[in-house]
This record gives C-alpha cells, sequence and structure tokens, in this order.
C-alpha cells in the first residue's frame, strides 16, 4: 500500500466540554450535506436575505448590515478591525486576557497606534476606566471582548456604546464564545460592530463569523470603499479615505456583495452559509430567553458540582460567563494527566488555559448542544473519576448529587 493512501476520515467520538469548539448540532451538519447552489442563484441569494434576517434577531439589532464574513471567528474580527481603522488612528483595546492581546496583535499589523486598558486576567472594566480611558487617550477606535473563554468572564457593555457616542468613538466587541448563550444587546448597548463565531454557543462548526454592523461604522466604513478594477462599473464611486488594507476583509466590498447590488467579492461559503442559516434557526425556535436561561441553568448546575467536590471556581460570580467556567486545578494533581485521561477513558474534553494560567486552571464549557443535564452530570462523573484515581481525596457521589439538586 502506498504511503499516500490514508483511511476514510473516521473520528473518534469526544463529548466536547471545553471552551470551544463544542459538538454542532445535528441538524446544523444535517443542513451543511445539502446541494451546492451558485452564488447568484436566485435560491442562494435569498438564502443569503433568510441568513441576514436570522441573524438579526440573534443580535438583537435592527442593523441592516447583519451578514456573514466567511471564516473562523477570527475572520469576523479582523475584518472589524482593518475596516474600521485607517493606519496611524488610535485604538482603545481593554486587555485582561488572551483575546484582547490578540485585538492589540491585529491592531499592531494594521498600523495603529495602541492605546490599552491593561487588566489582570480575570479583571474587567467599569464604566468610569472606560470613560477616563476615552477622555485621556482621544481614539478612532474602542474595542473588546465580550466574553474572553481565556479568563471565562464577562465584560459589561451596557452604557459603553453611549460614552463611545458621547466622545464621537466608533466601537467593536467580540461575542464569539456569548453569541447564543448569553445576550447580546447590539441595540442597547449602542455598540457599533458586533461579530462572532458558530462553533461556541450557536452550536456550529468553526468556519462562519456572524457580524452586525450599525449604520453609523457602515457610512465610515463605505467612505474606504474602493471598488477591484475587474468589476468596477460605470457609475462606480469610491470612497475618500483611505482604502482598506485587506481584500478579502473588507467590509465595504464585502457589504455590495451582500446588497441587492450582488457586486461580486468572493464566492460565498454555500456550505457554511446553511449551516450558520440553520444554527440561527435552532437559536430562535428555542428563543432566546429559554436559551439563556438553559445555558445559565447549565453552568450554575456544573458549579455546584465542582464547588461540591470542595473545587475553587476560577474569578469571580458577578462576571462569570454563562457557558465557561474556570475551575483552579488542585495543588499535587497533574492537569493535563487528568485531561488526557478523561478524554481517553471517558470520550470528554475540558480544556486547559493560556498565559499567566497555563497548567493553573481547566476551562470547562457548557455551550449549545452540550448544555444539558446529562452532559454536565458525565463531565463531573468523569471528573471526580480521573481526580480520585490520582490520589486526590474528594467527597465521592458528592458533585453529581449537587448537581442535580441545583436542576429545576
Amino acid at each position: 500500500m502506498s504511503s499516500t493512501f490514508f483511511r476514510q476520515i473516521d473520528p473518534p467520538q469526544r463529548m466536547l466540554m471545553g471552551p470551544g469548539p463544542i459538538n454542532a448540532h445535528p441538524r446544523v451538519l444535517r443542513a451543511m450535506s445539502a446541494d451546492m447552489l451558485g452564488q447568484f442563484d436566485p435560491e442562494m441569494t435569498e438564502y443569503m436575505n433568510e441568513t441576514m434576517a436570522l441573524y438579526r434577531q440573534i443580535f438583537m439589532t435592527r442593523n441592516q448590515w447583519t451578514f456573514l464574513v466567511d471564516g473562523t471567528a477570527r475572520a469576523g474580527i479582523e475584518a472589524a478591525l482593518v475596516s474600521l481603522v485607517e493606519p496611524g488612528d488610535k485604538i482603545l483595546l481593554v486587555r485582561a486576557g488572551r483575546f484582547g492581546l490578540l485585538l492589540s496583535e491585529i491592531a499592531e499589523r494594521i498600523g495603529a497606534e495602541i492605546c490599552a486598558l491593561d487588566l489582570p486576567w480575570g479583571q474587567v472594566a467599569t464604566l468610569e476606566q472606560i470613560e477616563d480611558a476615552l477622555k485621556t487617550h482621544k481614539p478612532k477606535v474602542f474595542a473588546c471582548i465580550h466574553g474572553d473563554t481565556s479568563t471565562t468572564m464577562a465584560q459589561p457593555l451596557e452604557g459603553v456604546g453611549e460614552l463611545c457616542r458621547k466622545y464621537n468613538v466608533l466601537s467593536y466587541t467580540d461575542v464569539t464564545a456569548t453569541l447564543g448563550g448569553m445576550a447580546i444587546n447590539t441595540d442597547v448597548w449602542g455598540i457599533d460592530v458586533v461579530s462572532g463565531g458558530l462553533q461556541k454557543c450557536m452550536g456550529g462548526p468553526p468556519g462562519s463569523a456572524p457580524i452586525t454592523v450599525s449604520d453609523r461604522a457602515a457610512e465610515h466604513i463605505m467612505a474606504r470603499r474602493h471598488v477591484e478594477a475587474g468589476i468596477r462599473g460605470e457609475g462606480t464611486t469610491n470612497g475618500n479615505r483611505a482604502r482598506i488594507l485587506s481584500n478579502y476583509f473588507d467590509l465595504a466590498m464585502v457589504m455590495d456583495y451582500w446588497s441587492e447590488k450582488r457586486l461580486n467579492h468572493h464566492t460565498e461559503a454555500t456550505t457554511m452559509l446553511y449551516g450558520a442559516r440553520e444554527a440561527a434557526r435552532i437559536v430562535l425556535e428555542e428563543g432566546l430567553d429559554a436559551r439563556f436561561a438553559r445555558h445559565a441553568q447549565a453552568s450554575a448546575c456544573l458549579i455546584a458540582g465542582l464547588r461540591a467536590m470542595n473545587l475553587r471556581i476560577f474569578g469571580d460570580d458577578a462576571h462569570r460567563m454563562t457557558n465557561v467556567t474556570g475551575v483552579w486545578i488542585p495543588d499535587g494533581v497533574d492537569g493535563e494527566a487528568i485531561r488526557t485521561r478523561m478524554r481517553d477513558d471517558f470520550g470528554i474534553e475540558i480544556g486547559t488555559a493560556f498565559g499567566p494560567l497555563a497548567g493553573r486552571i481547566w476551562r470547562i464549557g457548557t455551550m449549545g448542544y452540550n448544555a444539558v443535564k446529562h452532559k454536565v452530570l458525565l463531565t463531573l462523573g468523569a471528573l471526580e473519576a480521573c481526580l480520585a484515581a490520582q490520589g486526590h481525596t474528594l467527597p465521592r457521589g458528592a458533585a453529581v448529587d449537587a448537581a442535580l439538586a441545583e436542576w429545576p
């Protein structure tokens, strides 16, 4: 047999209870197996329109410009920042975890002047801190992460958009880890651009980045519009500001593609659009309030079980995400050995950590298709068994009992 021959893909079954990705909903996977369509087929363009309408509800917004960026959640982040920020612009970032630092990394590559509100990992910024930083630095753009899975904390955003408008600052937030699991009150918050992903609470695979853009931000982005020569027609006009530095992540061109003009930019990722559309349908069928309550309930039961094992939870309860929980690894316990045993013996994956928390906490997700009672109970039972097998003393059976008592 040739060394270049590989067997058919047949991955082992895993229950993905880490910080993401999680197991995709079977309906999403079925939708993604549907036949391909041409990108300008009227059936396809109607699916695009329907997807826009569905995600307006998911983002809790009236924004006309609500669509998909083809690529993982990071594609949405980069598209937002490269389209909002011109080289030399000041950008104010909240950096309180790995993904706040990612915003900084992307902004640096754009050539932005970085102004940072740096906080210890696990803390969130107050409105007072944000306003002081806006007054001090006078940035063009403010950006932060809503739910940073590296710290399991959720940044409060109520009032942030109002502050940014007060100081004539455009605002952006990434909601990859919370979209479909916590309320994303885009219009109430007044945030100009919000982007996310499918692979966490939305219950889909990575590969599509839903995004919503306010009229205010769209006007700024369209002022940077530059139509490619190969598709430029009579009467086509470019903007009067600096051209967006990325072609693929040029939101002005992507918005033209999603508009009624259908001005070609790329070939839409048909299969991912099918998946994103179905993921949104599932969320809305359940109902936003019911879905948020289910995620909060699953998280509360997980935490009750972890505390019943005498494990300490990372961070403060007031700002904890309702879908990812950090738990301190007990002294004397080999955290990676526990993760390996859970995967090998129970088929359950939990997450490791980054930066100053690497090797110090596990991160356990209760998201989307996996934010259900039996998966929380199985995860707690497996973790208890693996800790006991490593010689860690804990009250046997207490975790599952505590989680069951917490479940209504």
